[in-house]
């Protein structure tokens, strides 16, 4: 809240001291000053920590990610569409430590929030899928690899989603998963000699 309240300062001194500037005929400091207050204006929209995250996630970097996720303090102030995008790079980053149930009510939470661009919902969406396929629920797995390849229309994930799809073809249904964990409590018989 302190950052919130010092760039709310700044930017409207920025402002007022641009308006001297062209007020006292200094045109030329004016309009270069004018593109500073620009920038601090623009950063009430943009995150610089968001920004960097998802920088470092795209160039593969993600304990740097992680680093300036964490900075962030209260995503839930921030614009819904910024909020989304924490909310997906904590679920995609922190997936280990989190747990599965936490990462996929993240990703949920991010896609209905809403993600700008489609790559990132394919993303999205080939995790909720692999969590879904690790517990067991194939076919709602199934389904969200196919929205994820309707998404991806560059075709950068095609290896991974055709792998995963291939994965999901041999992963065991709820029903077998039960099954398995139900035979495997039991003890067996001692062989007779």
């Amino acid at each position: 809240m302190i950052v919130f309240i010092i760039r709310c300062l700044l930017s409207s001194f920025a402002l007022s001291f641009n308006v001297y500037l062209f007020y006292s005929g200094s045109w030329g400091w004016g309009i270069s000053f004018l593109l500073i207050s620009v920038l601090l204006v623009l950063s009430f929209f943009r995150n610089e920590n968001m920004i960097l995250a998802l920088n470092q996630m795209r160039t593969g970097n993600t304990e740097k990610a992680k680093k300036y996720i964490n900075r962030i303090s209260h995503p839930h102030l921030m614009p819904k569409k910024q909020h989304a995008y924490i909310l997906y790079l904590k679920a995609v980053i922190g997936s280990q430590e989190l747990g599965m149930a936490k990462s996929e009510q993240l990703l949920r939470k991010a896609l209905l929030m809403g993600l700008r661009t489609s790559q990132d919902q394919a993303v999205a969406n080939m995790h909720l899928s692999g969590i879904c396929a690790q517990t067991g629920r194939k076919k709602e797995a199934l389904s969200l690899l196919s929205e994820a390849k309707k998404l991806d229309k560059n075709g950068v994930m095609k290896d991974q989603l055709s792998m995963m799809q291939k994965q999901l073809r041999g992963a065991p249904s709820k029903n077998q998963m039960r099954m398995a964990q139900m035979m495997g409590g039991r003890r067996k018989s001692p062989r007779s000699r």
